[in-house]
């Protein structure tokens, strides 16, 4: 983390120490953290804000190998907070909303043919259907619409803005026994947006 001194870096836990020293492995796929029980050793000053950057002690950390290698053992808990996990520890961080953001979409196919596969910021690739759903809320200050793409364990991507505008080209109406739903195909899936939602279906979410 080159913006921060050795002395504050030596204020992280000996797993998350251990982790940076190895900051510039790529290639590697996740570990297993959702199979991992370390004991809760505190919160630390991370925080994930909405547009995805990550801070440290209040300052942005710059190095991306280290953003995807604090993401690499970054896990949602059945409580709802995320929590960096090691072997050894598990700590705390704050996520403001989701801790990726979707941020590119290839559309193949149409209708209940179509595939959408997406790229998360920090460079997940997933195709959206049974394994990895897509669900909606709405923003609680502007009443746009907000979509989320499951990325793995209890992990999930926010669209973006940009993103956001080209899913909503791609809904369409289906009829079901209760009615005509609004929603997006996608690997054999029909998402479906919630009617509640969609009192105003052109206002997004600001990112």
């Amino acid at each position: 983390m080159a913006e921060k001194t050795a002395t504050e870096t030596k204020t992280m836990p000996a797993g998350l120490q251990a982790l940076m020293s190895r900051a510039d492995a790529s290639g590697k796929a996740p570990p297993p953290v959702e199979k991992w029980n370390p004991p809760f050793c505190g919160d630390l000053d991370i925080r994930i804000a909405r547009d995805g950057t990550w801070f440290y002690l209040g300052s942005p950390i710059g190095r991306l190998p280290l953003v995807k290698l604090f993401a690499s053992v970054l896990r949602r808990d059945e409580d709802g907070k995320h929590y960096l996990v090691t072997p050894v520890e598990k700590i705390g961080i704050t996520v403001e909303d989701a801790p990726l953001l979707a941020v590119e979409m290839a559309v193949e196919g149409s209708a209940s043919s179509q595939v959408l596969t997406l790229r998360t910021n920090l460079g997940d690739a997933v195709t959206a259907g049974a394994d990895h759903p897509i669900r909606f809320e709405k923003e609680p200050d502007s009443g746009g619409l907000k979509p989320y793409v499951h990325v793995r364990g209890r992990l999930e991507a926010l669209f973006t803005r940009a993103l956001m505008y080209q899913l909503a080209e791609l809904m369409e109406e289906r009829d079901t026994d209760s009615g005509v739903e609004m929603g997006i195909w996608s690997g054999g899936r029909f998402f479906a947006v919630g009617p509640d939602l969609l009192a105003n279906p052109e206002d997004v979410h600001d990112n």
